[in-house]
């Protein structure tokens, strides 16, 4: 549960981390993009001001009221500076070249604040819209003032428009929406450009760059956390196993107790019966030992009959055994052959069938490669035909009429000129006389426009009510009976107020959503990729693992049985009788432990532990020899093996090395006779001297020749 826990809580603080690097990577992305129009961009490029730094870089406004200062400064919020204000003198031309001509920008000239001079009142009133700029940097302060001048704020159009009888000549009302009321006109303020929201991005981006540091903390602490809580985890397991082994290697200690216990209790019991039964047979034995002395001296004749009867069947059946070995191990060596070639045929077919499907995409590739030349080919002679017979004369031609008729438009472009000069003049005079009529029909007039401003407000309110209604999608044939049904009209305003306060409390709209969207679309549709390619991976993994499971069952299943078999085979070879298996302990063959069940010829033990020395060197010899002619080796090295056993067991052991050398060639280190016997070339090692040791060879077929030599 701790664990959980703080990986819940380092994910989260993780998530978090992300969200807040993601929206300020988005809504940086959106303030590179100002003023990179395709005209204005290469401009600023080519004067070497596309780096410079803009004017609403170094602004802060009050909250709410970033439209109202959109609104009045419009596209010189995005003014470029400049070290020198008469640097721009060179870019205006003499207006000839429009290529050369500026295009719409603004640019300005930060001064130091003791050159500024006098700045002034920017406002009479203490509702300037410059008092709500918050610490603007004082080499443009003088910037801002003039910019600035005569703007007041209020909250609302219609206290705009309800105070706008005490605005003075050049002043102006602006709202926190951005509308903009005179004296005599209201202007509305919509967002058309990528600077709107500017100032507030700017702010997003100021506050999301002072939350970061803080919140990465928080995601390293939570990710420390989680650490040390995996660490202590990671003991406690590490104790836990340890504790588990401890505890396992007392249980078997206790197992392995008890078991000798019962084995102790078996040979008490074994032995208090073999004791009775001493006592009974030794009665019997002095009851019997007398008629047996009479019967001695006829089951001594007997006996030797029967021994020489004994040692006639014991050769035959040495010669009975010796051949149906021969027989096994020629069916063993015709089995391994046949699995051999099986291997191999196997092989050969999936080389071939890969063969085949190597050459068959060959083969589609060579035809795809040959249609592509082919088509190449006939577009290179197509658009070497089209481009010879092109007839350039005609559009020379056209070219020479489009100079002339430039040449002549421009002359009667400059008459124009002329033209518009003059009726300029009398336009001028016409305007004197207008204005000198409009002072005489002041009075009326200003009664008329208030009219027309009354009507102007009535249509633009029924405008944006319609606009309103459009776009809430409303049923205006329903309306009127939806209005009756509602009540009194004058509950409507509070009601309006009201949605527009539940719209407000939404929040200003996200616009970096969009490119958030399309960033978290393009992560989804990289994750799905991946997740895909994960999920066709694993498909992929998990078939190759149950072919592996599956093949490696069967050649386990196959090597298992077949040791078992030259196993159950060779014990009763050496033992000279008795019988012999591997047992799986588990179902599973791959995670099952193997089991030795061992029985010597007249033993019924329940445990391999209670063999002999002997009989558990001649069972591992059988498992070992078992398991050599899996695979045989061209060497087999075997050291002192022979050690524990007693003569016949070697003699067996021997005649089975003798077999089995028909193939392999046996090296072996002994101190037994009877194994030196079996041996054709002897290397012994001496030492004559404390630290000097010595080789002696002796080859036994050269020696027995010397001898034959000798006695003859």
């Amino acid at each position: 549960m701790v664990r959980r826990a703080a990986s819940d809580a380092a994910q989260k603080a993780g998530h978090e981390l992300a969200d807040i690097e993601a929206r300020s990577q988005a809504l940086a992305a959106l303030q590179e993009k100002i003023g990179q129009g395709k005209d204005s961009a290469q401009w600023l490029s080519d004067h070497g001001i596309a780096k410079a730094r803009r004017l609403w870089q170094g602004l802060d406004i009050e909250p709410g009221w970033e439209d109202a200062l959109e609104a009045v400064l419009r596209e010189r919020l995005d003014a470029v500076e400049l070290e020198r204000l008469e640097a721009a003198q060179e870019w205006v031309g003499d207006g000839t070249d429009a290529k050369a001509a500026p295009p719409r920008i603004a640019l300005y000239a930060p001064v130091a604040a003791g050159a500024q001079g006098g700045s002034g009142d920017v406002s009479a009133n203490g509702d300037s819209l410059f008092g709500r700029v918050r610490s603007p940097r004082p080499e443009i302060a003088r910037l801002l003032s003039d910019w600035l001048r005569g703007v007041r704020c209020r909250d609302d159009v219609a206290a705009a428009l309800r105070d706008r009888g005490t605005l003075a000549v050049g002043e102006s009302f602006v709202t926190p929406r951005g509308h903009l009321v005179t004296a005599q006109s209201i202007h509305f303020f919509a967002a058309d450009s990528d600077l709107h929201g500017v100032l507030a991005r700017q702010r997003e981006l100021a506050e999301l760059g002072n939350a970061i540091p803080n919140v990465r903390g928080v995601s390293l602490a939570a990710r420390d956390a989680l650490a040390t809580v995996e660490s202590e985890l990671d003991d406690a397991q590490r104790r836990y196993h340890d504790e588990s082994m401890a505890f396992s290697s007392q249980q078997r200690r206790c197992h392995d107790l008890e078991l000798e216990l019962v084995q102790l209790k078996q040979v008490a019991e074994t032995a208090e019966a073999r004791r009775v039964q001493i006592v009974a047979e030794l009665a019997e034995i002095t009851a019997q030992e007398t008629a047996g002395k009479a019967q001695g001296d006829v089951l001594a004749a007997e006996r030797a009959d029967a021994q020489v009867k004994l040692h006639d069947e014991a050769m035959q059946r040495d010669a009975a055994r010796n051949a149906q070995l021969e027989a096994e191990s020629e069916f063993a060596r015709g089995r391994e052959r046949v699995r051999v070639a099986e291997r191999a045929a196997q092989e050969a077919v999936f080389a071939e069938r890969s063969c085949r499907e190597r050459l068959a995409e060959l083969e589609r590739r060579r035809e795809s490669l040959t249609a592509q030349t082919e088509q190449q080919r006939g577009l290179l002679a197509q658009l070497t035909s089209e481009r010879a017979a092109i007839d350039w004369t005609p559009v020379e031609q056209s070219l020479q009429l489009q100079l002339a008729s430039r040449g002549e438009a421009e002359q009667a472009l400059a008459a124009a000129r002329d033209r518009q000069e003059g009726l300029g003049a009398e336009l001028r005079g016409a305007e004197e006389a207008r204005l000198a009529a409009e002072q005489k029909l002041e009075p009326a007039r200003t009664k008329i426009e208030e009219m027309r401003l009354k009507e102007q407000a009535m249509v633009l309110a029924e405008e944006q009510f319609a606009g309103q209604l459009a776009e809430a999608h409303a049923d205006l044939a329903a309306l009127p009976a939806e209005l009756k049904a509602f009540g009194n009209k004058s509950g409507l305003p509070a009601e309006i107020e009201r949605l527009q306060g539940a719209i407000a409390g939404l929040g200003a709209v996200n616009l970096a959503a969009l490119d958030e969207l399309e960033i978290a679309k393009e992560r989804k549709q990289y994750l799905d990729a991946q997740s895909t390619d994960l999920t066709e991976a694993m498909a992929t993994l998990e078939n190759a693992i149950r072919q592996i499971d599956r093949e490696s069952r069967q050649l386990l299943q196959q090597t298992f049985d077949t040791v078992n078999e030259n196993f159950a085979r060779l014990f009763p070879v050496l033992f000279g009788g008795g019988q012999a298996q591997l047992l799986l302990t588990g179902e599973e063959i791959l995670d099952s432990g193997v089991q030795v069940v061992a029985q010597p010829p007249g033993k019924r033990n329940t445990s391999i532990h209670l063999l002999s020395g002997g009989e558990k060197a001649l069972t591992a010899i059988s498992l070992v020899f078992a398991l050599f002619q899996l695979n045989p080796a061209p060497f087999c090295l075997l050291d002192e093996v022979d050690a524990p056993l007693d003569d016949p067991n070697t003699d067996r052991f021997c005649r089975m090395v003798q077999d089995m050398a028909q193939q392999t060639q046996f090296l072996f280190i002994s101190h037994n006779k009877i194994t030196m016997e079996m041996a054709n070339q002897l290397i012994g090692i001496t030492m004559p001297e404390p630290g000097i040791s010595r080789v002696v060879a002796v080859d036994i077929a050269e020696a027995l020749e010397l001898a034959a030599t000798g006695a003859a």
